[in-house]
């Protein structure tokens, strides 16, 4: 969360303005990962000044302009913890960004959406507050996370901002019913399931995610590539069929074995998958 004012936050404009007017400043720039720029494929920046030379911060114009900006915002607030933050004016208001590759997920997205559209980053790209992360996500999990399973717990268990999904990682990801450890055979199967979504969505790399699951436009291909990774998840949780209604009873009947075998070895269910997503 940059609570910052706007002054660590720049315009595909200013970052090419700093690129050549600041070299010095242009050592930190950074993409600006958030849910509406990942799925319209507008970019963003930021300057990302953790563990800054405080040297550079002294000789940059442009640094020191703009972290003196947001020593004034912060200073003027009229809430104490972001008057705290006047004393780190060079870092974002809250940090927790990922040392390694993750997996973002938007906050909200659209209900008119079969699936929650998410991508990898690398630790370099910034992850806004309006996301959230998973660090050392893999395939398997990102097949988890794109399957009609993860939505059937989502829409019935997640909250809402007016009729749009709300993902929150207490409340749903913390919540959800792992299946089974799969064996190797089964893991590889949504593996590569989850290999074909991404290589799909790489054949129309002019379209953007708001783009290929708008349930409208969403290629053909696309949706073959979901439909088999469906039936790769659904297969996790138990032979036969699915469809919402069956797969939200598997999944709440999945949730009280989980609870038993918790009780069994004195665990807090709260805690179990603590800090998992951030």
């Amino acid at each position: 969360m940059p609570n910052d004012g706007g002054h660590l936050l720049l315009t595909p404009e200013q970052r090419d303005g700093i690129a050549v007017g600041d070299p010095m400043a242009a050592k930190y720039v950074r993409e600006l990962l958030g849910a509406n720029g990942m799925l319209d494929g507008r970019r963003r920046w930021c300057l990302w000044l953790v563990d800054a030379d405080p040297g550079d911060l002294r000789r940059s114009p442009t640094l020191r302009a703009r972290v003196e900006g947001v020593y004034r915002h912060r200073s003027k607030s009229t809430r104490t913890a972001t008057q705290k933050l006047a004393a780190t004016p060079a870092l974002f208001g809250e940090i927790r960004q990922p040392r390694t590759r993750y997996l973002c997920v938007p906050r909200h997205t659209s209900e008119a959406r079969r699936y929650i559209p998410m991508v990898f980053a690398d630790p370099e790209t910034i992850a806004h507050d309006s996301t959230l992360t998973i660090a050392g996500a893999d395939e398997y999990l990102f097949g988890l996370l794109h399957s009609a399973m993860w939505m059937s717990w989502v829409r019935g268990i997640g909250g809402r901002v007016k009729s749009d999904y709300r993902v929150s990682a207490e409340l749903v990801y913390n919540t959800f019913p792992w299946p089974k450890p799969p064996s190797p055979a089964a893991r590889r199967r949504v593996q590569d399931a989850a290999w074909a979504v991404l290589d799909t969505r790489a054949t129309h790399p002019d379209a953007t995610l708001a783009d290929l699951y708008d349930p409208r436009a969403m290629p053909a291909s696309l949706v073959t590539a979901h439909a088999r990774l469906d039936r790769a998840v659904d297969a996790l949780y138990g032979r036969g069929s699915f469809d919402e209604v069956k797969r939200l009873a598997r999944l709440l009947e999945r949730y009280q074995t989980l609870l038993g075998e918790l009780s069994q070895h004195g665990a807090k269910p709260a805690r179990r998958r603590r800090a998992a997503m951030a």
